[in-house]
């Protein structure tokens, strides 16, 4: 990650889910993060609404342009990106793995502006719509407004090696071949 709030999101979301694959959307608390609320935004997991945005920072509506919620997010990048980010939308929300994604965006001016989009799942709940967090930051000088943004680069960040306590290894080791759970009679 190249931006310090990036690496600040990540980091206090990195404690939060401690040994779990991601935090529980509850456990994220705005007070903790005053500082990088500009930038963080929540997206919604709805596939045919092109994934709007549920809450967006002030600074991440400044770059785009105008206030975001409800708006569709894969529409702010240009069609040929679209399917891409859509596709790192579902892993991130459905496989619990956080994605860094490079952007390029045009600015008002023409000029070309540089970002760094941090996308982060919260823990499925049953009975509970999918959502998914982010940070979206410039690198380097704030632009006033973007658009059509572009992917540059991606990677997914890997899951810590998953711990297993003494009394779960034994039961692991006796549990070898095939097995037979009793159930219910229907």
């Amino acid at each position: 990650m190249k931006h310090p709030s990036s690496r600040a999101f990540f980091a206090y979301w990195d404690e939060k889910r401690g040994t779990a694959r991601a935090p529980e959307r509850g456990e994220i608390e705005p007070g903790a993060l005053r500082e990088l609320l500009g930038d963080i935004f929540v997206l919604a997991y709805d596939p045919a609404a092109g994934y709007p945005f549920r809450v967006a920072g002030t600074r991440v509506c400044a770059l785009l342009g105008c206030d975001q919620k409800g708006l569709s997010f894969s529409a702010l990048f240009t069609p040929p990106c679209r399917r891409e980010i859509e596709d790192i939308i579902g892993i991130v929300a459905e496989e619990m793995l956080a994605a860094v994604v490079g952007l390029s965006a045009s600015g008002e001016d023409g000029s070309v502006a540089h970002l760094e989009l941090l996308l982060l799942p919260f823990n499925n709940r049953a009975h509970t719509p999918l959502s998914l967090t982010g940070l979206l930051a410039p690198l380097g000088e704030a632009r006033p407004a973007v658009k059509d943004l572009r992917l540059t680069s991606w990677r997914y960040l890997a899951h810590p090696p998953q711990r297993f306590g003494p009394r779960v290894l034994r039961k692991l080791a006796i549990a070898r071949g095939f097995m037979v759970y009793e159930g219910l009679r229907g």
